[in-house]
C-alpha cells in the first residue's frame, strides 16, 4: 500500500493515483483515487479533464478518496458558463484588449457557478461530465458520458443527458450506516483486513 506512486499497477502506465499528477493549487484530490485513460497520457489530467478551470475564478475541484475515474471524464468549471443575465451571451469581457474594456472585468464574461465537489468511493463513468456547482455525495455512480449539472445523493446511481437518477445502490438504513462508518477513512492495515467484507456487500461483515 503505497498512495504516493504515480503508478499503482506496475507497468500500467494508463492508470495512475491522481492527486499524484495534479500541481494546479485549484485541485484537490484524496488518497487512492485512480484515473485511468487509454487515449491520452493520464498525468495529463489537469490539462485535459479539468476545463475552463482559470485562476482569476479562484473555484476548485475538490475529489475525495477511493474514486475511481473512467477514460475521458471531463470536469467543466465556471468560465465554460457564458453570462446569460447579459443581452448577449459572447463573451465581450475576455477580449479586454479589442473592445478596450478594464481588464479587471474579464470574470463578467462568464455567471459563477461554484466548485466541483466530489465525494469518497465515486465511480465517474467513461467521457461522463460534470458541469461547474455540481456536488457528488459519497458512493455515488456517474453512468457513462452522462452529463451531471445537478447535486447528486449519496450512494445514487445516475445517467443520461442531463443525468437524472435511475436507483440507489442500497437501502436507506445501509446508506445511513456506510455514511457513518466512512471505511475510506479507516487506516490502511484497517481497510486492507476489511476488504474482503466490502466487497461482499454485507454491511454485518465489517471487522471494528
Amino acid at each position: 500500500m503505497n498512495p504516493d506512486k504515480i503508478y499503482p499497477r506496475g507497468n500500467d502506465s494508463q492508470t495512475v493515483y491522481l492527486k499524484n499528477v495534479v500541481t494546479d493549487p485549484g485541485i484537490t484530490v484524496g488518497d487512492y483515487t485512480m484515473y485511468n485513460d487509454f487515449v491520452n497520457d493520464p498525468r495529463l489530467f489537469e490539462k485535459n479533464n479539468v476545463l475552463y478551470h482559470y485562476p482569476v475564478n479562484q473555484d476548485r475541484l475538490i475529489i475525495g478518496k477511493f474514486c475511481s475515474i473512467a477514460c475521458g471524464a471531463k470536469f467543466l468549471l465556471t468560465s465554460a458558463y457564458h453570462r446569460q443575465s447579459s443581452l448577449s451571451t459572447y463573451p465581450f469581457p475576455i477580449f479586454y484588449e479589442e473592445w478596450g474594456l478594464d481588464i479587471r472585468d474579464v470574470a463578467k464574461a462568464w455567471d459563477k457557478k461554484g466548485d466541483i465537489v466530489i465525494g469518497n468511493d465515486v465511480w465517474i463513468g467513461y467521457e461522463a461530465v460534470i458541469m461547474a456547482g455540481v456536488t457528488i455525495g459519497d458512493g455515488a455512480v456517474i453512468g457513462a458520458r452522462a452529463v451531471v449539472t445537478k447535486d447528486v445523493p449519496p450512494y445514487t446511481i445516475v445517467g443520461g443527458v442531463p443525468a437524472k437518477p435511475i436507483r440507489r445502490r442500497f437501502p436507506e438504513d445501509m446508506v445511513s450506516d456506510l455514511l457513518k462508518i466512512r471505511w475510506w477513512d479507516w487506516p490502511e492495515e484497517k481497510i486492507q483486513m476489511n476488504i474482503q467484507a466490502i466487497q461482499s456487500g454485507q454491511i454485518g461483515m465489517l471487522e471494528g
